[in-house]
C-alpha cells in the first residue's frame, strides 16, 4: 500500500480547466470504444463497505458485489490500491493486472477520482492487515468530468457548502455524521409522540426569507 495518491501528477502543473479537458477526452475514448458511461442505469450489490469491515470474519474469502465512489488511488506496476466509498464508507480495492486481465487493467488505471463504478470481487487482508477486496471485475458506472474540490483547496466556504450539499457531503465525513444524527433524533421523537397520540403540525417560527435588521440589500450597478 505504498506511494501517494494520484490522479495527474501535481495540480500545480495542471489547471481545473485542463484537468476538465482530460476528463472529456478519457468520457470520449471510452464511448468511441463502446464504453458509453452513462448506460448502465442498474446494478446488483449484495454487500456495503461497512457492513464487510463491520464483519469480517464472516465475509473473509467470498465474494461479495458492491459499488461506489473512487476517492482515492495509489500504486503502480501490475498492481493497484484505490479508496472505494459508498453510502456506509470505505473500503479499499486490491485491483491486480493478472486478475482483470491487461487491457481491463489499463483501462482501471485512467479512472480518475469521483468516477462512480460498480465492482465485484474477494474479501481479503492484506499484508498490513488492511481488510480490502481482490477485485475480480470492474464497471463504469457514472464517470466524473469534474474534480472533487478537495484536490485544490477543499470545500471551506460557508456559502458554497449550503449550495452543493451533495459535493460537502462527499468531501466532508463528519457533516454526513451530523445529517445522520439529526435524522435518528428526529425518527425517534417522531415515533416516541405519534405512538402516544400525538399529531404532527408544522408551525414555522422563523421565516425563511431575509428580513429586518439581518436582511441584505440588494445593490444594482
Amino acid at each position: 500500500m505504498t506511494g501517494q495518491n494520484e490522479e495527474y501528477g501535481s495540480t500545480e502543473e495542471l489547471n481545473l480547466s485542463e484537468i476538465i479537458k482530460i476528463r472529456y477526452d478519457k468520457l470520449d475514448k471510452l464511448k468511441q470504444g463502446n464504453k458509453n458511461p452513462f448506460e448502465i442505469t442498474n446494478y446488483t450489490v449484495n454487500n456495503s463497505a461497512a457492513n464487510i469491515n463491520a464483519n469480517f470474519e464472516s465475509y473473509e474469502e467470498k465474494e461479495v458485489s458492491i459499488a461506489g465512489r473512487i476517492m482515492a488511488k495509489r500504486g503502480q506496476g501490475k498492481v493497484s490500491f484505490y479508496d472505494l466509498l459508498d453510502s456506509t464508507g470505505r473500503i479499499q480495492l486490491f485491483i491486480k493486472q493478472d486478475l482483470v486481465g491487461e487491457e481491463k487493467y489499463e483501462e482501471i488505471k485512467n479512472y480518475d477520482i469521483g468516477d462512480i463504478v460498480g465492482v465485484l470481487g474477494v474479501v481479503f487482508k492484506t499484508k498490513m492487515g488492511q481488510i480490502s477486496i481482490r477485485v475480480l471485475s470492474v464497471c463504469m458506472l457514472c464517470k466524473s468530468l469534474k474534480i472533487l474540490p478537495e484536490k485544490f483547496h477543499g470545500l471551506k466556504d460557508p456559502d458554497l457548502r449550503y449550495r452543493q450539499r451533495y459535493i460537502d457531503l462527499i468531501v466532508n465525513p463528519e457533516v454526513k455524521e451530523i445529517f445522520l444524527l439529526r435524522y435518528k433524533i428526529i425518527k425517534y421523537i417522531r415515533e416516541f409522540m405519534d405512538m402516544r397520540g400525538f399529531i404532527e403540525v408544522e408551525t414555522p417560527v422563523l421565516s425563511t426569507l431575509a428580513g429586518g435588521a439581518n436582511a441584505k440589500p440588494f445593490i444594482s450597478h
